[in-house]
């Protein structure tokens, strides 16, 4: 366990996002397809790995993304700070809920757990449709243990650990956010991505927001969708 001082100093470099107003949520004119493909592309630079450069064709991403899971396996130096929005931004982006640990788990082990929960967390909060949707099913991999420690630069196996005894409160913070996002989007997709890991027990929440759970079981059960209406009570009961 690090000193007070390394403490503080977790919390002043990785503070947590402050809850931002909610926007229009106008969604981007840029597909989340090319935001992926810009990524990769850029991952594959960062990385200086060959990979054919034929984005056009159906299976270059699955190319793409197998050379850079290897090439950060096998990768023996740290990642540079240039890693860490294209690693955050490919895993939102990409819509396979397996294929996103590819770029989750690279970016906990360099930059920490809690600065990429925080990232996740500012998507839920303020990106499109797609991109909370995509940050839900990122997020899943947030909680796996660290495998990939030789990606990491300058801070020591017991600092990781203490920093992951401080990203509760960025848990904290997800979980509310993630009732209110159930609550207030009608989206399909980010309800349906929301809910399997939505806690449904009041005592969950502070005071304020134990309401909004009610509210939460009683939209689930009279959705019109079956998996909504059939998860909720997995929830409820979990």
């Amino acid at each position: 366990m690090p000193e007070d001082g390394a403490a503080r100093e977790v919390r002043e470099l990785l503070p947590l996002p402050e809850q931002p107003k909610r926007p229009e949520r106008p969604e981007r004119p840029e597909d989340s397809g090319e935001i992926l493909r810009r990524n990769l592309r850029e991952l594959i630079r960062l990385l200086g790995i060959e990979v054919p450069p034929k984005s056009e064709t159906p299976g270059w991403r699955h190319i793409a993304r197998n050379a850079i899971r290897k090439a950060f396996t096998s990768r023996s130096a740290g990642l540079s700070e240039d890693f860490f929005e294209p690693l955050i931004s490919a895993a939102v982006c990409e819509p396979d809920p397996s294929h996103n640990r590819w770029f989750v788990e690279p970016a906990i082990n360099a930059f920490g757990r809690r600065r990429v929960q925080a990232a996740l967390l500012t998507y839920l909060q303020t990106g499109t449709d797609r991109e909370r949707a995509g940050s839900v099913r990122a997020w899943y991999w947030t909680g796996y243990p660290l495998r990939q420690q030789h990606l990491r630069v300058g801070t020591s196996v017991a600092e990781m650990g203490f920093a992951a005894d401080e990203a509760r409160d960025v848990v904290t913070a997800w979980r509310e956010a993630s009732l209110r996002e159930f609550v207030a989007n009608e989206d399909l997709d980010v309800r349906c991505c929301i809910l399997p890991g939505l806690p449904l027990k009041p005592e969950s929440y502070p005071p304020e927001l134990r309401a909004l759970v009610d509210t939460a079981v009683a939209i689930a059960r009279s959705h019109p969708d079956e998996y909504i209406r059939e998860r909720v009570e997995v929830q409820v009961h979990h």
